[in-house]
């Protein structure tokens, strides 16, 4: 292992150990349900407390605080983070300093785009653009979005949904130029989205529809193909303003597990 490895890693335990402690440190016992007892001589709780709130042996929770080159488990960072009572950004955090990947929450119930959002979207008239959320349901769009792709506010259920449209909507599919090359890859990138939410039944009703509707679906989806793709170029055969071409652009939406914010900018590259 290189000395820079080895001074990174000390550095990220040492950090992980002053943030159990900072956290520790803000918990009164009677947040967490505990005795006050004697009268303590420092802020928080005591290191043995959260040891018993975890789980976990005192001595070993003190070597997690010390930065010792200590592996705690997703169980255990778990149960450190239900301990501190940490929110989803201090969970997080937890994870990354431990080396772990950060667990992934699955929400469930209607989904609404931020207000802000919808506000930055208003005021792009050159910019097609639109919200998707989790199941990749177009939840707002912009009136540069319905006048190049569809208008939305037409379409409900299953219908405003950006995997219907390409797959089930033949309108929508003779909009793109490249669909044989978009539709596959679109597809794949929908299958590693959705794997947090494998037996929801919202993606188990559109994945049926799906197989219902579409050959191309009926022979894709068992490939189990994925793919994680946040830009692409996309030629569109408009009825009326000819052939467009776009950058588009997938971000994610902070603090709104699974939804994205969609732009596409129009490119002076018309052809290939």
């Amino acid at each position: 292992m290189s000395n820079g490895h080895t001074a990174h890693l000390e550095a990220r335990q040492k950090e992980f150990g002053d943030f159990l402690r900072s956290r520790r440190e803000r918990l009164t016992p009677a947040a967490v349900g505990l005795p006050n007892g004697f009268r303590r001589r420092t802020p928080g709780l005591r290191r043995d407390e959260v040891a018993l709130l975890a789980g976990v042996g005192t001595t070993w929770y003190t070597w997690l605080e010390q930065g010792r080159d200590v592996r705690p488990s997703a169980e255990v960072l778990n149960a450190l983070a239900q301990a501190l009572q940490l929110d989803r950004a201090e969970r997080q955090h937890l994870f990354i300093l431990a080396g772990r990947p950060s667990p992934e929450l699955r929400t469930t119930g209607p989904e609404h785009a931020p207000e802000a959002l919808v506000r930055m979207l208003n005021s792009m008239s050159d910019q097609p653009a639109y919200v998707l959320g989790r199941r990749w349901d177009v939840l707002a769009w912009n009136e540069a979005a319905a006048a190049v792709f569809c208008d939305f506010s037409r379409l409900d259920g299953d219908g405003r949904n950006l995997m219907h449209l390409l797959f089930a909507d033949e309108s929508y599919r003779r909009l793109l130029v490249d669909w044989d090359d978009h539709a596959p890859l679109a597809l794949a990138t929908f299958r590693a989205d959705s794997a947090r939410y494998a037996g929801d039944p919202d993606f188990e009703r559109l994945i049926a529809l799906l197989m219902e509707k579409s050959s191309e679906f009926r022979t894709w989806w068992p490939r189990h193909d994925v793919r994680h793709q946040a830009s692409a170029v996309k030629r569109i055969q408009h009825p009326s303003a000819g052939q467009l071409v776009f950058e588009h652009m997938s971000l994610d939406v902070t603090n709104h597990p699974g939804m994205r914010f969609v732009v596409c900018t129009p490119s002076k590259d018309v052809g290939r």
